[in-house]
């Protein structure tokens, strides 16, 4: 069944920081639509944790922070946007504070704090909940602005192209998309003359994930489907210090901890075994960490390793670290007196829908920023704390290129209503979850940490197997937020498995062992529809 359909000046598909920020530079010139996936504040911004990275202890440069964004990178990193992104990151930091932004104190100036890969301190957080506290300011700004409109529940299943045009064109612009909502199962049209990814990555195609529930790439799917390039897919970072509790699928213990002294040992003998792996121990950068876990784990058939702060004072790491304090003493484990259980867990998506400095994509009249992207910020690997940070610089510089060329976007033609004559209910759901289970499993064995060249392509056979039954069921049934979810997971999936297999070399996230070596150049994996 269709809703009723909804234009607006500027569509932007996800809640976050990014969408948000976006959205806020905008609403004073346009009406914004800003449509979530669950509720405003269910995205990847919440679960934050650590901070954002900005040069602002004295004695830091701008210089310095681009250098350790770049080592972070392995080298696959575009220099110009690095730059453009650290530069803009004090003036960012500035507009949070205005916005009402906790940010912690000490002696009236910004806490700095220090993570895996950073030269100096200087991730400026609010406790260990960082995101939250973003998110509620942006969210509290947006539904303040009378020219915001926010849309929850609605599950974005295409773009609505020129192929959609009631006349049809080849032109490949975007106008808009079609989304189902979670409550009545009703697809509505949403149309803009600019459109707005930013949906984040796609953590969910992983069994062991720190990503919210509705990270399926979802984003990322729908403009490859519509024609746009996508980068670098197979760089999935793996966060080395997730939670292992089989209650409790994805809590993170953030970076901040080994960056405050904890030490990750060996369960059984105590053994502090980073130093072994790299000089810089537990603040060696994410892949180096979780690489080690993940060989410690597989060398002693472990299930998880110790993660130990109780060496500092206790009054110190609950300052420091309330919520993960309050959050594990509920399932039994007091942080200042007993070590943690980890288990390295996806964590990031480094790759995404390709996008220059002013976040455009490929298709005249989409945009995109955030984690959906591929910016040229993060390369082979993210640095901790830019993640945030690209969010806001991006947010920003998507919504200046919109308002500074906005004469020559085109009022969006008419476009065909969801068509839903040739289908009927689904009869059979256990597909949908059968098949989503599938491939997270598969994704966790094959295309994990450590990859060699026959588990991808074991990988790459079942998911042309499952593709073909995914699109015979799309075919004959009505959509579902679970049919599209499962339709974008596997879309994502083959991306990254593509990218992986095309890579034969190993740099930072992408780890092959049958191509151990790391190539003369670094040279992104570009995919073209």
């Amino acid at each position: 069944m269709a809703g009723t359909p909804h234009h607006s000046d500027v569509l932007i598909i996800g809640s976050g920081a990014a969408g948000l920020t976006a959205a806020l530079n905008l609403a004073d010139r346009f009406r914004v639509t800003v449509i979530a996936k669950g509720q405003m504040n269910e995205g990847s911004t919440a679960w934050a944790q650590g901070g954002i990275a900005a040069v602002l202890e004295p004695g830091d440069t701008f210089e310095s922070h681009i250098e350790d964004t770049m080592i972070a990178g392995a080298g696959l990193n575009d220099r110009e946007v690095v730059e453009m992104v650290v530069g803009g990151a004090p003036a960012a930091i500035e507009r949070l504070i205005e916005l009402g932004v906790p940010f912690n104190k000490e002696a009236g100036a910004l806490h700095l704090t220090r993570e895996g890969g950073h030269s100096h301190r200087r991730i400026v957080h609010v406790a260990d909940a960082t995101g939250w506290a973003v998110q509620e300011a942006l969210l509290n700004a947006a539904l303040a602005h009378r020219n915001i409109t926010l849309v929850p529940d609605m599950v974005a299943i295409d773009l609505a192209t020129s192929r959609h045009e009631q006349r049809y064109s080849g032109a490949g612009n975007v106008w808009g998309v079609y989304a189902v909502n979670k409550e009545t199962s009703r697809v509505t049209l949403f149309t803009a003359r600019a459109t707005v990814l930013a949906t984040g990555g796609a953590g969910r195609a992983y069994l062991f994930s720190t990503a919210p529930r509705g990270a399926t790439g979802d984003g990322i799917a729908m403009a490859w489907r519509a024609g746009a390039r996508v980068a670098n897919m197979e760089m999935m970072q793996f966060h080395p210090t997730c939670l292992y509790n089989l209650e409790v699928k994805n809590f993170l213990i953030t970076e901040a901890v080994r960056g405050e002294g904890g030490h990750l040992l060996l369960p059984d003998s105590g053994y502090r075994f980073m130093p072994d792996f790299d000089e810089r121990a537990e603040l060696a950068p994410r892949d180096i960490v979780a690489r080690a876990i993940d060989h410690e784990i597989k060398r002693l058939g472990l299930d998880y390793v110790h993660l130990d702060i109780s060496h500092r004072d206790p009054e110190f790491v609950k300052g420091h670290f309330p919520n993960i304090y309050e959050k594990l003493l509920t399932l039994g484990i007091d942080m200042t007196k007993e070590p943690i259980p980890v288990v390295p867990a996806q964590h990031y998506t480094c790759g995404g829908v390709v996008v220059d400095r002013d976040g455009r994509t490929d298709l005249p009249g989409l945009y995109a920023a955030g984690e959906v992207t591929q910016s040229g910020l993060h390369g082979a690997n993210r640095l901790a704390s830019n993640s945030l940070l690209e969010c806001f610089v991006y947010g920003d510089a998507v919504a200046n290129h919109i308002a500074g060329c906005w004469d020559d976007l085109p009022e969006p033609p008419a476009i065909r209503p969801w068509d839903e004559s040739r289908v009927t209910d689904s009869d059979e759901e256990v597909v949908i979850k059968q098949n989503w289970t599938e491939i997270r499993r598969f994704m966790w064995n094959y295309v994990g940490i450590v990859r060699t060249t026959k588990r991808l392509e074991r990988a790459a056979h079942r998911i042309k197997m499952l593709g073909d039954e995914i699109s015979d069921y799309y075919g004959h049934f009505r959509v579902t937020p679970d049919l599209v979810e499962l339709r974008n997971l596997h879309q994502a999936a083959e991306l990254i498995v593509r990218s992986a297999l095309a890579r034969h070399e190993s740099r930072g996230l992408h780890f092959n062992l049958d191509y151990p070596a790391l190539a003369d150049e670094a040279l992104d994996t570009v995919l073209v529809p």
